[in-house]
């Protein structure tokens, strides 16, 4: 009885395990920004996030070698359930990172879905207010007054829960 008992205890953690397992190639979150802001904020928060458990497609995690950068991202960007964008000074200026949020943005629209993650960089509400307004509406934390892990774990929480 005790056997049958270990076996039905194991087979229910294996329900539960593929309950939990994501769709192959989908990523909890896509990682948004400016190479200029790697250092400070990207890379240690893509790191963070990785130890919390997340999935996270983030160009030095994904891209490799003669790959296609438009299709691997445009795929990261396709399969992500949420995005985070840094916004930051470098971010504003630059265009691919925009082109990136301008897919975010596609998706949130037509799915009807938050997936936008907002975390400002060096700038203020009115930056973000000057640049998108819609985005300045978002609820969004700063690297100014909040630590990365921080940041990560409020992320974590939202992202870390499959749909």
């Amino acid at each position: 009885l005790g056997a049958i008992t270990e076996a039905a205890d194991v087979y229910r953690g294996l329900g539960k395990a593929a309950k939990q397992d994501k769709p192959a190639g989908q990523h909890d979150v896509f990682i948004c920004h400016a190479s200029e802001d790697k250092d400070l904020v990207v890379r240690p928060l893509a790191e963070e996030l990785r130890q919390r458990g997340l999935r996270v497609w983030y160009d030095e995690f994904e891209l490799r070698i003669g790959d296609s950068l438009r299709r691997k991202i445009d795929r990261g960007l396709a399969q992500c359930r949420f995005g985070i964008v840094v916004l930051s000074p470098a971010f504003f200026e630059k265009e691919w990172p925009q082109r990136e949020l301008d897919g975010l943005v596609s998706r949130e629209t037509a799915e009807g879905s938050q997936m936008i993650l907002p975390i400002w960089h060096n700038v203020s509400r009115e930056d973000v207010l000057r640049y998108s307004p819609p985005l300045a509406d978002k609820l969004a934390r700063s690297t100014a007054t909040t630590s990365i892990g921080v940041i990560a774990a409020e992320v974590a929480e939202v992202a870390g829960q499959p749909n």
